[in-house]
């Protein structure tokens, strides 16, 4: 059964950064594709973008592009979000999420998901 835990949220000022991280248990990490959502209060849970199983395709959506950064570390079984730029409108609980093959935008599709972490950003 793979278990994801995510971690790095908190409270930021706009402008500032942070990096979020997700560690991945339970299967060969090599074999899945690792994204990130968010979910706003009182929104639809929202993708942020995914990267493939070596690291070297990686999508965003449209608002963060530029801004977001999504890597791993197939070695330590890691994801990585690395925001800058935030603004409030970032404000989320932030999820990590994995399957094998799909690595788009419909939720639905992922199969496992981590309990999210909270991220902040102040005006």
């Amino acid at each position: 059964q793979v278990q994801l835990v995510e971690s790095g949220g908190g409270l930021v000022q706009a402008g500032g950064s942070l990096r979020l991280t997700c560690v991945f248990s339970g299967r060969d990490f090599s074999d899945y594709v690792m994204s990130w959502f968010r979910q706003a209060p009182g929104k639809e849970r929202e993708f942020v973008g995914s990267v493939d199983w070596s690291g070297d395709k990686t999508r965003y959506t449209d608002s963060v592009k530029g801004r977001f950064t999504i890597s791993r570390d197939n070695a330590r079984d890691t994801v990585y979000l690395q925001m800058t730029n935030l603004r409030p409108e970032d404000t989320a609980v932030y999820y990590c999420a994995t399957n094998p093959y799909y690595y788009g935008s419909e939720s639905q599709r992922y199969d496992y998901w981590g309990q999210g972490t909270q991220v902040t950003v102040s005006s």
